[in-house]
């Protein structure tokens, strides 16, 4: 079992930063693959931004990508999403989400991810 725990979300205006961080701890199971993933009012789950854990490989919802930054705290099992340039369509529920194994092809998919933390709002207003 995976728990993930989600920080760092907030209330910003367009334009603003924040930085959401998600942290990993388990006894049987080590995730490889994190990801977030961003659920908006009467919007669909979508994928923002996912990594494979001790690797470069970062993939990026193209609505973010030259925005938003993921990276990995070093060896440990924590990620934060550096989020700039916030727009108010930004505005969601933040979900920390992770599995074991590969990212894959199905990496943006949320019916792939095992483990899901407890979402933190992100809200940018214009």
């Amino acid at each position: 079992q995976v728990q993930l725990v989600e920080s760092g979300g907030g209330s910003v205006e367009a334009g603003g930063s924040l930085r959401l961080s998600c942290a990993a701890s388990g006894r049987t199971d080590r995730p490889t693959c994190m990801a977030w993933f961003r659920q908006a009012p009467k919007k669909e789950r979508e994928a923002v931004a996912v990594i494979t854990l001790g690797s470069s490989s970062i993939y990026y919802n193209s609505a973010v990508k030259d925005r938003f930054l993921l990276y990995q705290d070093g060896a440990e099992n924590t990620v934060y999403l550096q989020m700039n340039y916030l727009k108010p369509e930004d505005t969601a529920v933040y979900y920390c989400a992770a599995k074991s194994g590969t990212c894959g092809a199905t990496r943006f998919a949320t019916n792939v991810y095992k483990y899901w933390g407890q979402g933190t709002q992100v809200t940018v207003s214009s």
